[in-house]
């Protein structure tokens, strides 16, 4: 069970609770992604379950752009109409949807900001995507965008970190662990940079490892609740659990937020 939780980290340094919170739409393979959002949005008509805390107002007003977006033909407002169902659908939890929308705004604008938000978007895609081929398709469309932000901003690191996490379920991981690395020479204070490497550390069992970069982390930002609870998590599978106790405790005063006190509560039952 503890092994269980612990993968929880390895979802590309997503915050833990956003796995329970957010509702997640994904759609089931390559061909459905090159289809477009009409396949996402079936998918989603099928799984409504997780999409019950989405606002109505939300999913009629995307009904309702999506009308205009078919029926459009002037490139320039179709375009309007994409971008506006990008933010939309990342505000309704369809991932797959809002990425898509995202591409199509940004191959019309062509700017630094449009190509931003469509690597973000399909990086959130790939933070939830389970089957390893969609994982792989969206981990490339997010390079292609983020790529491209990259090439003019070179020292933009959070853009740097998030492309490195993407080789991580591919077949080049050390592609990844360097360009996190190259990252901390650069600027060893990145907090980005160093809870991922951290999460890398516990995964491999590279303890040692993890609580010095952990350590730096919260040295850098004492209220870095992900890197506080991973800290006591390395703590905890190291043996050393009054250290892994007290970080626990340290956590459950830093947020309070149900899911996250759920499980530090399973990691103290661990303990005792």
């Amino acid at each position: 069970m503890l092994k269980t939780r612990i993968i929880l980290f390895a979802v590309c340094a997503i915050f833990i609770w956003l796995i329970f919170l957010l509702p997640k739409v994904v759609v089931e393979n390559e061909s459905q992604l090159a289809a477009g959002p009409e396949a996402s949005d079936m998918n989603a008509e099928k799984t409504s379950a997780p999409h019950a805390s989405t606002s109505q107002d939300i999913l009629k007003t995307i009904k309702e752009l999506r009308a205009q977006y078919v029926s459009g033909t002037e490139d320039q407002k179709n375009t309007i109409f994409a971008d506006s169902l990008a933010d939309l659908y990342m505000r309704a939890g369809q991932f797959d949807s809002a990425a898509w929308f995202a591409e199509e705004a940004a191959t019309f604008f062509n700017t630094q900001e449009s190509f931003m938000k469509a690597g973000n978007s399909y990086y959130e895609a790939y933070t939830f995507a389970m089957d390893p081929e969609k994982r792989d398709l969206l981990a490339t469309k997010t390079r292609d965008f983020l790529g491209k932000v990259l090439e003019k901003d070179p020292k933009n690191y959070e853009v740097k970190a998030k492309m490195a996490m993407t080789y991580l379920s591919s077949t080049s991981p050390m592609q990844g662990i360097m360009m996190l690395r190259e990252i901390l020479v650069e600027d060893p204070k990145n907090e980005t940079a160093l809870f991922n490497m951290g999460m890398l550390s516990v995964q491999s069992g590279q303890y040692d490892k993890a609580i010095e970069r952990l350590l730096a982390l919260t040295a850098v930002n004492p209220n870095h609740v992900q890197g506080q609870l991973l800290l006591g998590v390395a703590y905890m599978n190291k043996g050393e659990k009054i250290k892994a106790k007290a970080q626990f405790e340290k956590v459950k005063k830093l947020d309070n937020d149900p899911s996250v006190l759920a499980t530090v509560d399973s990691y103290l039952q661990d303990l005792k």
